[in-house]
C-alpha cells in the first residue's frame, strides 16, 4: 500500500462479471465459469492470509427466477472451483424494493465487513460496474474497477482505481500503487467476456409477495 493508506484486512468481490462470468439469474452450477485471473487472485489472497467476501445483488430471487437453494448450489460450485469464500453477502431484492443492501447502497459491504470482523475502511471492494464502486464509497472501503464491455465510460472515469483483470486488481488492493489522492486511475484496456444482460436489462416486476427480507446467505455446508 502507499504511504498513509490503511492496511487491507479483507477484500470484497462482486460475483457476476468479476469473480465468475455473468450468466443472468444463474441457478445452474454447471454454468459457472471463473473470470480470467480469478483462480490466481484467490490463491494470492489465501497466500497472504487475507479473507474474501463476495457481495452480490441477486434480484432473481425476488423475481422468482431462482431460489436460495439454487443460489447455494452455484456458490458451492464457485467454492469448489476457486477455493472457499469466507463470507457470502447477498441482496435478494429487486431494484424497486427500496432495501438498504442492494448495491450501490452500503448494506452488503457493511455486513460483509462486520461478519469478517474488520472495519469497512480496512477493506477493498473489487467490481465491474458503477454500483460496486458506489457501494464502496457509501460504506467506506476503497474500490477497484475491473471493466468489462458493459462497463460505462463514466464508470471508468469515476472509479478510484482501474485494473485490466481481477489478479491485477487484487495486487493493487494489497500493495498499490493507488492513484495520488485516491482519484481515478487512467483507463485500462478492457478484457474478459461480454457479460449478459443480467444487471442492465429492462426492469422486471417482482412477485406480488416478495420473499422475507434477508441481507446475507450463509455459505452452503
Amino acid at each position: 500500500m502507499t504511504a498513509g493508506a490503511a492496511a487491507v484486512r479483507a477484500v470484497l468481490l462482486d460475483r457476476d462479471g468479476t469473480l465468475v462470468e455473468d450468466v443472468p439469474y444463474n441457478g445452474d452450477p454447471a454454468l459457472v465459469r471463473p473470470m480470467p485471473g480469478a483462480a490466481e487472485a484467490m490463491e494470492l489472497l489465501r497466500s497472504r492470509g487475507v479473507p474474501v467476501a463476495v457481495v452480490t445483488n441477486q434480484s432473481g430471487i425476488a423475481r422468482g427466477l431462482i431460489g436460495w437453494d439454487d443460489m447455494g448450489r452455484v456458490h458451492a460450485r464457485i467454492d469448489e472451483l476457486l477455493g472457499p469464500v469466507n463470507v457470502w453477502a447477498v441482496c435478494p431484492h429487486g431494484p424497486d424494493d427500496g432495501c438498504g443492501c442492494r448495491k450501490p447502497a452500503p448494506g452488503l459491504v457493511l455486513d460483509a465487513a462486520r461478519r469478517l470482523g474488520v472495519a469497512p475502511a480496512e477493506c477493498v471492494v473489487v467490481g465491474d460496474i458503477g454500483s460496486d464502486m458506489g457501494a464502496a464509497r457509501a460504506a467506506g472501503p476503497r474500490g477497484v474497477l475491473v471493466p468489462t464491455p458493459v462497463t460505462l465510460p463514466e464508470e471508468v472515469e469515476e472509479a478510484p482505481a482501474v485494473a485490466p483483470d481481477l489478479l491485477t486488481a487484487v495486487r493493487v488492493a494489497l500493495d498499490g500503487p493507488w492513484p495520488p489522492g485516491g482519484g481515478p486511475a487512467p483507463p485500462q484496456p478492457v478484457r474478459g467476456p461480454v457479460r449478459g444482460p443480467g444487471r442492465r436489462r429492462a426492469p422486471v416486476s417482482a412477485p406480488a409477495d416478495p420473499p422475507p427480507v434477508r441481507t446475507t446467505a450463509r455459505r452452503p455446508s
